[in-house]
């Protein structure tokens, strides 16, 4: 279960009208916060992203499921199925083998390592994903980048102006 600021951030995001990604953001954010406490660890950083998105999902976070070919039949079942669970109303009441898989999930992740979360892992992690995407379709993340600061800079601009007055 999430925490309460981290469905607050992303209901804020949703209201700002940002990106899907972005409010999921909020969610991996909390996971790799878990990871560095010490609560749980993951093997691996994509680890610690996929159970970050998975919460996003089932909290109502419109993420799409990855692309046929990109991941596996059963990381796209799974995000299908957190999905479904965000639009279900009535939650069936908690039975003693859904405690017990939950139990049992959360030792196993005990066991794991913190390094998920360092921050030479989560950097190697973002470098091999960007190494993925194409030049172009990097550059024109950049460019987008490039225009919303410069949308937000003459933003700034334009109320100090105003304030001087």
């Amino acid at each position: 279960m999430p925490e309460k600021k981290t469905l607050e951030r992303a209901a804020k995001a949703k209201r700002a009208g940002k990106s899907p990604s972005t409010q999921a953001g909020a969610f991996v954010k909390e996971q790799i916060d878990h990871i560095r406490e010490g609560k749980h660890g993951a093997k691996s950083a994509k680890q610690a992203i996929a159970i970050g998105l998975s919460e996003a999902r089932r909290s109502g976070v419109k993420t799409k499921a990855p692309k046929k070919g990109t991941t596996s039949e059963a990381t796209r079942k799974k995000a299908a199925q957190d999905t479904k669970a965000a639009h279900r109303t009535k939650r069936s009441p908690s039975t003693e083998s859904k405690a017990k898989r939950s139990a049992v999930s959360t030792r196993v992740l005990k066991r794991e390592s913190t390094k998920a979360a360092s921050h030479k892992s989560l950097s190697r992690q973002s470098h091999a994903a960007a190494s993925r995407r194409s030049a172009a379709d990097r550059s024109a993340a950049a460019k987008k980048g490039w225009a919303t600061r410069r949308a937000r800079a003459a933003g700034a601009s334009k109320g100090t102006r105003h304030a001087s007055r």
